[in-house]
């Protein structure tokens, strides 16, 4: 019976130091030393003494709250990039709708410039309009200057 009570303690020792060694386990000791090179290392059971004991807490996280906010940040920054990428296709659309707009005018206004100089070149007199409605004919300088004028207004929106 001697034995019975003997194995019994026993076991109730081990299930008392199992247990009490199960509860420190998350607050266990963090020490920090340094070793023979130099290196500064971090232990539970440092190898040389003296030793620093750290006084570290740490708390149980929420991994779901941490995955619902990376999740989050993670969506924000894919709806941010899918907006950058909206402005700039409209920016785009903008620029060519400009630019052909700009193809455009100049086609009309080289069309006018080339009706202009061939009309300066053809005719024999030039004539411009008074307040009053008269007519007053270009002389021979005015004429060669307006013929030049064309041509420059010509080659500038025709290129």
């Amino acid at each position: 019976m001697l034995r019975s009570a003997d194995t019994l303690t026993m076991l109730l020792g081990t299930l008392i130091l199992t247990t009490a060694a199960a509860g420190t386990a998350g607050a266990a000791d963090v020490y920090k030393y340094k070793d023979d090179k130099g290196n500064t290392l971090y232990t539970d059971k440092p190898v040389t003494l003296p030793a620093e004991r750290l006084n570290v807490q740490s708390k149980k996280s929420d991994s779901s709250n941490a995955a619902s906010s990376s999740s989050n940040d993670e969506l924000k920054r894919m709806q941010d990039a899918d907006a950058a990428r909206k402005q700039d296709a409209t920016q785009k659309a903008d620029d060519k709708q400009a630019a052909q707009a700009t193809s455009k005018d100049k086609a009309e206004r080289c069309t006018k410039a080339r009706d202009k100089y061939e009309t300066y070149l053809t005719s024999r007199k030039l004539y411009e309009q008074q307040p009053n409605g008269e007519r007053r004919f270009l002389t021979s300088e005015e004429l060669d200057a307006a013929r030049a004028t064309a041509k420059t207004n010509m080659d500038v929106w025709c290129k």
